[in-house]
C-alpha cells in the first residue's frame, strides 16, 4: 500500500531526529509509525517541512515548501491539518487529532470545507478523546489508536536499577505541573525533606524545595533520570490526550500517581501500575503509600515488568492497517 504522511511544522526535522528534545508527541508518532509501516511492507513518503528530499530507513522524506507534484497515494494521514490534503491525490483520507478542537476554532482555522471535500476519518487517542471530540468533527468515523513509545524505552534494561529518594514529572510545564508544585510544597515536601522532585524545566528556582529541573539533552539523559527515580507524579490536564510521559514511565518500571485529569485515568490501573487520586490530599497520600509500603511498590513493578513489551509500534501500524482496510 502506498501512504503518505502530512504535516506542516514550524520547525524542521526527519527521521534523523527522534532523539531531539525539540520533538513532541506528534512528531515522534509520525516518525515511528512510518518506519514501522514501512517495515511491515508499505511504501511511505512523509511530506513534512525537512532539511531536504531524502530516504531516511526506507522512508522517503520530501520537504513540503518544493513540493508541487501532487502525486497519487492509496491512503493518506494528515498529522493535524485538514487542508494539506489538496497537496496530494489519494483514495482514502486520515486526520491525525492532536486536540479538543471545537467547532468554532475549528472553522476559525478555515478546515470546515476541505473537511467536507476530503471527508476523512478521524484517528482518535484515547476513549477521554473520543467522548470529548464534537461528534460532527468525527462525521465520516474515526479510528481508536493506543500509541507506543521509543524504541530506546523499550530495549533499555529495567533490571538492578538503584532507585534513589526521587520521583520526577517529564510532561510539559504546562500540563499542571503548577498543580504538582503546590501539592509537592504544601502536602510532600513537608513530610519528608530528603524527597526529590525532578522537573521539566521552568525558571523559578525551587530549590529549597528540593525541586530541580532535570535534564533535556537527548533521550538517554531523560531515561537516566527515569530510571533513578521512584515515581511519576503527573496530575493530567484536559489537554492530554494520550500522554507519552506516563506511557514511557510504565515502560520502565516506574509506578504513576495521578489526579487522572484528562486522558491520564486511562493511562494508569488503579492499585496495579500506580494511583488515581480524587483530590490533592490523596494524591500526596498515595505518593507516600508507595514510598513507604516495599511490598506494595514491588508489586507493582514487577507487574509492570511483565507487561512493558506488550505495546510495541508494530502492532500499532498493523492495528492501523487493519481498520484501513475494514
Amino acid at each position: 500500500m502506498k501512504i503518505c504522511f502530512l504535516e506542516n511544522t514550524i520547525f524542521k526535522y526527519d527521521g534523523n531526529d527522534l532523539d531531539k528534545f525539540k520533538l513532541r508527541g506528534a512528531e515522534k508518532v509520525l516518525i515511528n509509525l512510518s518506519s514501522e509501516l514501512h517495515k511491515i511492507g508499505h511504501d511511505i513518503t512523509v511530506i513534512n517541512n525537512c532539511y531536504k528530499n531524502t530516504l531516511i530507513n526506507g522512508v522517503k522524506w520530501i520537504n513540503i515548501n518544493s513540493y508541487n507534484q501532487k502525486d497519487y497515494f492509496d491512503v493518506a494521514i494528515s498529522n493535524g491539518d485538514i487542508n494539506l490534503f489538496k497537496k496530494i491525490s489519494s483514495k482514502k483520507f486520515y486526520l491525525i487529532s492532536h486536540s479538543l478542537q471545537s467547532i468554532e476554532k475549528f472553522i476559525r482555522k478555515n478546515q470546515l470545507i476541505n473537511f467536507f471535500l476530503y471527508r476523512p476519518k478521524i484517528i482518535l487517542l484515547s476513549n477521554y478523546h473520543l467522548k470529548n471530540r464534537s461528534y460532527l468533527l468525527r462525521l465520516f468515523g474515526h479510528i481508536r489508536l493506543d500509541w507506543s513509545v521509543d524504541n530506546i524505552f523499550l530495549k533499555t534494561s529495567v533490571n538492578n536499577v538503584l532507585k534513589q529518594d526521587q520521583l520526577i514529572f517529564t510532561s510539559r510545564a504546562d500540563r499542571n505541573l503548577s498543580m504538582l508544585i503546590d501539592i509537592w510544597k504544601e502536602l510532600i515536601y513537608p513530610q519528608n525533606k530528603s524527597l526529590k522532585l525532578l522537573i521539566t524545566p521552568i525558571k523559578k528556582n525551587l530549590k529549597k524545595y528540593n525541586i530541580i529541573n532535570r535534564r533535556t539533552e537527548n533521550q538517554n539523559s531523560l531515561i537516566s533520570d527515569l530510571l533513578a527515580s521512584k515515581i511519576l507524579l503527573i496530575p493530567g490536564h484536559k489537554a492530554e490526550l494520550f500522554c507519552l510521559s506516563a506511557e514511557e514511565a510504565k515502560i520502565l518500571c516506574i509506578p504513576v500517581v495521578t489526579l487522572g485529569i484528562g486522558c491520564l485515568k486511562e493511562r494508569v490501573s488503579h492499585g496495579v501500575t500506580g494511583f488515581i487520586a480524587k483530590n490533592n490530599k490523596e494524591f500526596a497520600d498515595y505518593t507516600f503509600q508507595l514510598l513507604n509500603d516495599k511490598i506494595l511498590y514491588n508489586k507493582m513493578t514487577t507487574h509492570l515488568k511483565k507487561i512493558r513489551r506488550m505495546k510495541s509500534w508494530n502492532n500499532v501500524a498493523k492495528n492501523l492497517i487493519k481498520n484501513i482496510n475494514e
